[in-house]
């Protein structure tokens, strides 16, 4: 018995917003008038089912452009894609971004993460609730990390509309590739290529204070600029720089600009040196994912190229939700055509001809670049059919995330590209085997990428030579909280965490250390030896994860950031499995009430949690289960955060 909605019928602009993505419908069954013809026989339903992976930017279209996503208008993309309503409806209500009930075309997202926490969200929150009221026309939201961090307090804001303008994106991009609300490559009408991207209104707002975020959602024209990304960058132009080398030196949205700074040196080499070699190179580089698993780049590689079914894809995840991590988006806005020559790279390596770049969907102006990087480098022949003039074809579809922290994990990324919930599948098979379309699959995240390139312009001996034997290369680090200069670092594996909290200008009084975000672990004040790389963080006991480093004072309340921790992963669980939906609740409730207990009652919720953090770390199905209780853990074994 599948689900129903009813007599809902689409408005004329659900429709038209519908339409612009997908091209007006071409039968009945579709949701055009019926003919005479349509009466005889049904066409397209093969077809249409092919088009399954165009839900989650039909879904996007509609709450762009009306602010939510109505019985009917969910009714019309169902008929448009032929995916049954119950299965749409699941889609729909799995993203945080989304709503299946009326609501203003103004939201306002206040971060209330744990950097965001420490810097008084919740009183930042509180004030503009009030501020703004209920007959403002804007909705205030509570959200989880939204990649700001270094700018900590912060908000988002995302207008829907046809005609409005993005506040945050630059102009000279807006320029450059029409403009928000431009119409796509394609027929002139907005259809273009499948998957296309609309740059919605938004406006960002960090540091955010209550008159700016209530401006920003009230009076965008007069809400203050964006900082540009290099501003999160506070090592830019110090030399011996490799990753953020290009940051606040070249023009990111100058395809010329980036050429004349060494950009497609490295694709260059990669064609000089074929495919088989390529991966020769990636692998004695001693390469390794940079997101937080560590795994061998070039055996991910060599295992995809080896596969003989195709066609194989290349999938880049720029879904970075981790919350504290926020290098990805900054090397996507300041540096866009790094990611594109490497992506290329990896997909010639791997014998892929279609790249997917998953997106975060708090990543507006991330968003505005990349789209425009992309179509210039297809009308420069760097993608497309001919990449460089050596025979090789290659082209990138942007597909946009929309608030989902489990869509890290590489399964569930897929299944949210194929139009499913965004839910992790069970290995075998991998990734490398059947992955997105159940065809063999490359997944790398943004920063392991972009080692690619010096990796190929400096040699596999050289790369290596940085760091460490067994952790190799240049690393980012995304240091927040009580510090004087929050924000992106590059070192060299083997640096100490005090060598970093020295740059960054640790506060006095520091309480903890938390690396690798929600996921990760504390450290204590006396153990900033400890050496960033993933065997000396393994050996301490804790993880490096995908580089957050978030410093707190003893001012910081640590049994409520804790409940914050759990709340974030309660929230985010994506309910497969029974280990992760009731453990994580049954964490939450257990810190909820330790914070107003002491003695013997705490003793038996810390039992309790240990009991429920064991069974998450056993029996979930994904990382986001496995390691829930991570940070609970270290702060009552490390830190003694209730005694």
């Amino acid at each position: 018995m599948d689900l129903r909605f009813g007599d809902g019928k689409p408005t004329d602009e659900e429709r038209a917003a519908v339409d612009a993505l997908l091209g007006p419908p071409e039968s009945s069954w579709e949701g055009a008038d019926r003919s005479d013809a349509d009466l005889r026989w049904a066409r397209g339903g093969r077809e249409a089912r092919d088009r399954r992976d165009q839900l989650l930017p039909a879904l996007h279209a509609l709450n762009d452009r009306v602010g939510w996503i109505s019985e009917g208008a969910l009714d019309y993309v169902c008929r448009r894609l032929t995916v049954p309503p119950a299965e749409a409806y699941g889609v729909a209500t799995f993203y945080a971004m989304f709503s299946v009930r009326p609501r203003p075309a103004t939201v306002l997202h206040v971060c209330t993460d744990l950097a965001c926490t420490a810097a008084g969200a919740s009183e930042l929150c509180a004030a503009v609730e009030t501020r703004l009221g209920p007959q403002s026309g804007v909705k205030v939201e509570r959200s989880p990390c939204l990649g700001l961090c270094e700018r900590a307090p912060a908000c988002l804001v995302i207008r829907a509309g046809d005609s409005a303008r993005p506040a945050c994106a630059d102009e000279a991009v807006q320029a450059e590739s029409g403009g928000p609300g431009a119409a796509a490559p394609g027929d002139g009408k907005g259809k273009g290529r499948r998957g296309r991207n609309t740059l919605h209104a938004t406006a960002v707002c960090a540091p955010a204070t209550p008159d700016r975020a209530v401006t920003a959602a009230t009076a965008p024209e007069a809400a203050p600029a964006e900082p540009a990304p290099e501003t999160a960058v506070p090592q830019t132009g110090a030399p011996g720089l490799i990753l953020l080398s290009r940051i606040g030196t070249v023009d990111p949205a100058s395809l010329d600009d980036y050429r004349a700074h060494g950009g497609y040196t490295a694709l260059r080499r990669a064609f000089a040196l074929g495919p088989a070699a390529v991966i020769r190179e990636v692998t004695d580089a001693g390469l390794v994912g940079r997101g937080g698993a560590a795994f061998p780049t070039g055996r991910k590689w060599q295992a995809t190229a080896a596969q003989p079914d195709h066609p194989h894809y290349l999938v880049c995840n720029a879904d970075e939700s981790e919350p504290g991590t926020f290098k990805d988006r900054v090397l996507m806005e300041g540096d866009p055509y790094a990611l594109i020559e490497a992506m290329t790279i990896a997909a010639y390596a791997t014998g892929a001809h279609r790249g997917y770049l998953y997106l975060r969907g708090e990543y507006p102006r991330a968003l505005a670049r990349l789209t425009h990087a992309v179509e210039q480098s297809r009308t420069r022949g760097l993608l497309g059919d001919d990449v460089l003039g050596q025979g090789y074809a290659f082209d990138i579809e942007i597909r946009r995330g929309a608030g989902a922290y489990v869509c890290g994990e590489e399964t569930a990324l897929f299944n949210s590209i194929e139009g499913h919930r965004g839910e992790p599948r069970s290995k075998p098979p991998f990734p490398v085997e059947k992955g997105l379309f159940g065809k063999p699959t490359v997944e790398n995240n943004v920063e392991t990428l972009v080692n690619v390139l010096p990796i190929l312009t400096m040699g596999a001996e050289a790369y290596a030579a940085i760091g460490t034997p067994t952790s190799t290369g240049p690393k980012l680090f995304c240091v927040s909280g009580s510090v004087a200069r929050p924000g992106v670092y590059e070192l060299p594996f083997g640096a100490t965490l005090g060598e970093l909290l020295t740059l960054a200008g640790v506060r006095d009084n520091l309480r903890a250390v938390l690396l690798g975000g929600a996921a990760g672990g504390f450290v204590r004040p006396d153990e900033l030896g400890i050496p960033l790389t993933f065997e000396g963080t393994r050996e301490a006991g804790t993880t490096l994860g995908s580089g957050v480093v978030m410093a707190f004072d003893d001012a910081v309340p640590l049994p409520r950031l804790l409940l914050r921790i759990a709340e974030f992963f309660r929230d985010e669980s994506c309910g497969q499995c029974v280990p992760c939906r009731v453990g994580t609740v049954r964490q939450q409730e257990a810190l909820h009430r330790i914070v107003d207990r002491a003695g013997a009652a705490a003793a038996d919720d810390i039992a309790l949690l240990r009991e429920v953090g064991r069974a998450m770390r056993d029996a979930s199905i994904c990382g986001l289960g496995q390691t829930a209780w991570n940070a609970v853990e270290s702060a009552i074994d490390r830190l003694g955060a209730y005694q």
